[in-house]
């Protein structure tokens, strides 16, 4: 079974455990291998493709509600912001790695409700 580095997904850990449940070996890995810069690289990733959907809307829809997606863009590079900053406290701490999990399933949580908030605006803005 070939093995794909988790920090090439945002959601690495997760998507690996799946796919290699019964590996206690890989996941062994998996978990060893979070560190700060795979952390730091999975909010970058994340909150970036978020902007870029985004961007992609108010491209392909000039002017269909254009406030709105400018503030779901504000709330993303608030929610970058803050998880940065938690990210850089929590490097310092007893147990780094157990910190980095509950970031990124902060980060995979708020993003989805950022997508949801996105999918809301884009069927208000096509009048769907």
């Amino acid at each position: 079974m070939s093995s794909i580095p988790p920090r090439h997904f945002p959601e690495g850990l997760f998507f690996i455990l799946t796919i290699a449940k019964n590996c206690y070996l890989c996941t062994e890995l998996i978990q060893r291998d979070m560190n700060l810069r795979d952390i730091k690289k999975d909010i970058e990733y994340v909150i970036g493709a978020f902007v870029d959907d985004c961007t992609l809307f108010l491209n392909v829809n000039p002017g269909k509600n254009a406030d709105e997606i400018a503030n779901l863009i504000d709330k993303a590079v608030d929610l970058y912001n803050d998880l940065r900053e938690k990210v850089v406290k929590s490097s310092g701490a007893e147990k780094p790695k157990v910190c980095f999990d509950a970031i990124r399933k902060e980060l995979l949580e708020k993003t989805d409700a950022l997508y949801d908030e996105l999918s809301a605006a884009a069927k208000k803005g096509l009048g769907k």
